[in-house]
């Protein structure tokens, strides 16, 4: 039998790296860069606001309060959160690349990155941006509203009779913040503040400079501030570019004569073609999706929001779909305005309220930064994902650097003891730099190529996995330099090293189900790209037969419990916040409802059910998508129930603007994975689709069921899907192929084949 080959060298695969850094640099993740020029509507579509999607306030938001009171706004790049206060207004603004810090690749005495602000570093404030009207005390029919089908904050009041509106936008074209305040006389005044004791550079601006070198600055300029219609425009960024040949620095860009230009451009524009500009943009992505979950009662519609939300979590017998749905299109909203063609979300996405932030608001990668774009394909917005895809290339040549200098340094637990390493791995947390922190991660490399994977099952788009394909392979080959020999049941089989099932349990064990799942995914969905893309088949031979080889988890004799030990014995905390042994049933697949032996997925439930109904809201998120794929819709909806109960008293839950917080104790903090796991969980109700299956309200809530109808659900194996139904029925169902070709189509016990060339439709109507 022939020889099969080795992976590639260390340094043809560093060479391979930069060329995809580069590339990235070019045509992915866009920086802070001068506009192209912007194409502006031949007029205005706002969805009135008798038919809009919104969340509304009877008050301003408390400043201290702003995490949880704010409405963000944001274009993937920069973003706020707005107070709203008539007479003084304030507006905390973000930057998704003002990061602190830098590669931190150098080592503690145990083996593990340092973690903290300063070599790891932090994401930040840019500014405050306060808008003082002093004679607006006393207002009356006050209105904060967040207009989710236009993509606005809006607000509303009286004063001395006189109606004004304030708008407050991030346009994605334009790059810019907006404020308009309009309705009638203001006199006032606009005030940048800077975070740090950043010197003024000139009226309305200021400067920075990090020790790692990264420079930022922020500018306003307004229409003059009175009169009956005030502009305001709010440009700032950084010069990070994703290119790790330059070290992720521009170092000819002026951040402060850019934001000049672009705040200027903007304001020549006029206050009518920047919100005619920044809507039809925002409507392009939002309006692929209708959610219609059935009507609420006319009492629970004339509350506000966090009224709304309390009588919900006060009646759980009374239902509010409209509500449910509004969470739903929230998460859309997010998701646009949080990831465009920037860098990825975060812990807290683009949006905070210190510079100080819990875990630095950094990338956590065995699950928080997954499940941030769980819901971008299946909510319709394959273009939000492409920024976790671009965000892992530009960091590629780094952590492939890192990982061969350094994995295997003696004093690393986590080590391989093959003595080999190869590829790439990554630790819990990352920065924006190449820089790990905390822990290493093994099993972080093939969860972060699930979730690339995930988004080409969507859309099957070829180059797309072209792009993506250096990190499958380099994933690939860590794991073949990893895996362990051993004889298990007679037969020998492979096994992961030393290793933590996040975040529990002993630091040493080998063979644990989170990397015995995620490595079989890994593989299958390398084996797959080579088929794909007709490369590296006889390496894809040889992942095909360590995949043949790996040990897979069993249930224990003594719990009942899927293993997420190689031990019958429970290691950890019974009711662990993490799902780390269920990967191989959610997100992943190998575990199915509907092909896994009885005992296996009675082991998965058994586990579920230990884990309890009660956590954080990321958690609380994933034990719902995993009661979704049980097809347990009652226990899935009673924990999308718990997502959204009020939190009060530094709890858990959701916070009056629909951010979820999660419990430190003595306070709370928000975290933006529940805001966008617990939607796809919803979707997860609605619709379940891996390639070749496409099944219809597999775990409809009684709360939903009596009619709905929601368009624009993503498929996995390249298809779209509108689902209307009534009395927990499907009534009709219309299935588009993006890319797909061939699946079969369920509805209960009803079956149909379908074959569809791509772009094509069919609508089935199952008897």
């Amino acid at each position: 039998m022939p020889e099969l080959p080795l992976p590639p060298s260390r340094r043809s695969f560093l060479k391979l790296g930069g060329a995809v850094g580069a590339g990235v640099a070019l045509g992915g993740l866009r920086p802070f860069a001068a506009n192209a020029e912007v194409v502006r509507p031949a007029g205005e579509d706002l969805v009135p606001e008798s038919r809009a999607t919104t969340l509304w306030y009877p008050s301003a938001a408390n400043e201290g309060k702003i995490i949880e009171q704010g409405l963000p706004i944001g274009n993937g790049r920069i973003g706020a959160l707005v107070g709203g206060d008539p007479a003084a207004d304030f507006l905390y603004l973000a930057d998704a690349s003002l990061w602190t810090g830098g590669a931190n690749d150098v080592l503690q005495d145990d083996g593990q990155f340092p973690y903290e602000t300063e070599k790891f570093g932090t994401l930040g404030l840019l500014a405050k941006l306060r808008i003082a009207v002093p004679a607006h005390t006393g207002v009356t029919d006050y209105r904060r509203t967040l207009d989710l089908s236009n993509g606005l904050v809006v607000l509303t009041y009286r004063h001395q009779g006189v109606q004004y509106r304030r708008e407050y936008f991030a346009s994605h074209p334009d790059d810019v913040v907006v404020v308009r305040l309009s309705g009638g006389p203001v006199t006032g005044s606009v005030t940048l503040e800077p975070t740090r004791g950043e010197p003024a550079a000139g009226a309305g601006a200021f400067t920075g400079t990090f020790a790692n070198g990264l420079k930022y600055a922020c500018t306003v300029t307004t229409t003059g501030f009175s009169g009956s219609d005030v502009v305001i425009v709010v440009s700032g960024g950084t010069n990070y570019v994703p290119d790790a040949a330059r070290k992720f620095l521009d170092a000819s860009l002026d951040p402060l004569a850019l934001a000049k230009r672009k705040a200027a451009a903007a304001l020549a524009a006029g206050a009518r073609a920047l919100r005619a500009t920044h809507v039809a943009d925002y409507r392009r992505l939002y309006d692929r999706m209708s959610v219609d979950l059935g009507q609420s009662p006319p009492d629970k519609r004339a509350l506000d929001t966090w009224a709304r939300l309390v009588a919900r979590h006060d009646e759980p017998g009374v239902p509010d779909p409209e509500l449910e749905a509004s969470y739903l299109q929230f998460g859309r909203y997010l998701t646009i305005t949080g990831s465009r063609d920037g860098l990825p979300m975060g812990l807290q996405g683009l949006w905070q309220n210190t510079n100080t932030p819990d875990w630095m608001s950094d990338y956590h990668t065995d699950i928080n930064l997954q499940m941030n774009y769980w819901l971008a394909d299946r909510a319709a917005l394959p273009e939000s994902f492409t920024a976790l895809a671009d965000y892992c290339l530009a960091q590629l040549p780094v952590w492939t650097d890192s990982t061969n200098r350094l994995f295997n340094d003696p004093r690393n637990r986590f080590r391989n003891t093959s003595g080999k390493v190869a590829g790439w791995a990554v630790a819990f947390s990352t920065n924006i730099y190449g820089g790990s922190g905390w822990w290493w991660h093994p099993g972080g490399n093939a969860w972060l190529c699930n979730s690339l994977w995930d988004h080409y099952a969507h859309t099957q788009d070829k180059a797309y996995l072209a792009r993506i394909y250096p990190l499958l392979q380099g994933a690939a080959e860590f794991w073949d330099a990893r895996l362990l020999p051993m004889t298990v049941d007679g037969r020998e089989v492979l096994v992961d090293d030393h290793d933590w099932s996040p975040e529990h349990g002993p630091q040493d064990a080998r063979g644990i189900t989170y990397a015995q799942e995620i490595v079989w995914d890994l593989f299958e969905h390398y084996r797959e790209a080579v088929a794909v893309l007709g490369r590296d088949r006889a390496y894809g031979d040889r992942i095909a037969g360590l995949q043949k080889k790996l040990y897979l988890p069993k249930v224990s004799p003594s719990t009942g419990w899927l293993e997420e030990w190689m031990s019958p014995d429970n290691l950890g905390e019974t009711t662990h916040r993490h799902l780390s042994p269920l990967i191989g049933f959610f997100p992943g697949d190998r575990i199915a409802a509907d092909t896994a032996p009885r005992e296996l997925l009675d082991g998965v439930r058994a586990l579920l059910i230990a884990r309890g109904m009660d956590s954080y809201g990321w958690a609380t998120a994933w034990r719902s998508a995993c009661w979704a794929r049980l097809k347990d819709a009652d226990r899935a909806y009673r924990l999308l129930l718990t997502v959204l109960r009020p939190s009060v008293d530094n709890g858990n839950g959701t916070a009056p603007n629909f951010f979820d917080m999660y419990s430190q104790g003595s306070y709370t903090i928000f975290q933006i994975d529940a805001n966008l796991g617990a939607p796809a969980a919803m979707l997860e109700m609605l619709v379940h689709s891996r390639p070749g299956v496409l099944e219809l309200l597999p775990a409809l809530p009684s709360a939903w069921a009596a009619s709905g109808r929601v368009t624009g659900i993503g498929a996995r194996g390249g298809f779209e899907v509108d689902l209307a139904w009534r009395e927990g029925k499907v009534t009709r169902a219309v299935i588009r192929s993006v890319g797909g070709t061939r699946l079969e189509v369920r509805a209960g016990t009803w079956r149909r084949t379908i074959t569809l060339r791509p772009g094509a439709s069919v609508t089935v109507r199952p008897g």
